[in-house]
């Protein structure tokens, strides 16, 4: 019997073709979306990003159609609640009849007093954050269907948080992140820790029609929902790196690239940490510099 492997194409520019991908990226005309959506313009993707507002999708687009060769289009969307979420879905019908990935990014967090935590603070973040990849993802399955194989699927990319996978939020104005010191993100880790779960139930649900979907647990990144932290508290944020530094854009969309190649096509239900082992470690640098850093909080 002859080996698997001898009419096998196991080169990058086989298994790391994006050229053929239609990509529909939620919250991507700023932070992790953007990151997305820049790397897969740059290998030749036709890219469409939503968000609330037009002008930052404006600029963005732009931006990415400068830098070429794939394309970006425009949909402005707001999520935050079903009839949202299908008002996106039709308008993404009017461009393409089919799309290779939906990365669904747009969310929030909501920052508040653990005694006095408002009740929208846990609705209007569990409808973007949950709720709407929920519906996005349902109501775009015949576009996500569409040409996809068991060779060649079209995958689902969620994206989560750290935040969901662990009980010390690295988010909360304790260490100095998402929130203001005295408050926390109470709302923000269990809607994350939601989206896990949910992405794994797509997963099981969806593999058999070949689609996959997988969730990405990013620790701290450059976004704007972290730059109170990056900007106040940068030093403390930094403390619990064993590298000593944060994400990169080059971290997200390589791993954002590499879930939606060839090269992923058997993997799915996953919830992958990338935070650069800071939760898995524990790190924390000199006991000096992190009492300093919190000191100044």
């Amino acid at each position: 019997m002859a080996h698997a492997s001898s009419s096998a194409n196991l080169t990058i520019a086989s298994l790391f073709d994006f050229k053929d991908h239609v990509v529909l990226v939620t919250g991507g005309a700023t932070g992790l979306g953007e990151m997305a959506a820049q790397a897969f313009v740059q290998n030749g993707a036709r890219v469409i990003i939503a968000s609330r507002k037009k002008s930052e999708l404006d600029k963005t687009a732009a931006r990415l159609n400068s830098l070429g060769p794939g394309h970006c289009t425009t949909i402005v969307a707001d999520l935050k609640d079903k009839a949202g979420c299908l008002a996106l879905c039709t308008e993404v019908r009017k461009q393409t009849d089919r799309l290779t990935v939906l990365l669904n990014n747009s969310g929030a967090t909501w920052g508040a007093a653990y005694d006095d935590f408002p009740e929208s603070g846990w609705d209007k973040i569990y409808a973007l954050n949950v709720k709407a990849m929920f519906y996005t993802t349902a109501h775009l399955h015949a576009e996500l269907t569409k040409g996809a194989t068991a060779d060649m699927p079209s995958r689902v990319i969620n994206i989560a948080s750290m935040a969901g996978v662990s009980t010390v939020d690295v988010t909360t104005g304790a260490t100095g992140g998402l929130s203001a010191p005295g408050t926390g993100t109470f709302s923000y880790g269990p809607s994350k820790a939601a989206c896990i779960h949910l992405s794994k139930m797509q997963a099981s649900k969806l593999m058999p029609q070949h689609v996959t979907v997988n969730a990405i647990c990013p620790g701290v990144f450059p976004s704007r929902m972290t730059a109170f932290g990056m900007e106040k508290f940068e030093k403390t944020l930094t403390a619990g790196q064993p590298s000593g530094r944060v994400g990169k854009p080059e971290d997200f969309a390589g791993l954002v690239l590499f879930l939606s190649s060839r090269g992923a096509g058997h993997i799915t239900g996953n919830a992958i940490e990338i935070d650069g082992g800071s939760t898995l470690s524990g790190w924390r640098a000199d006991a000096k510099e992190v009492g300093s850093a919190k000191a100044k909080i």
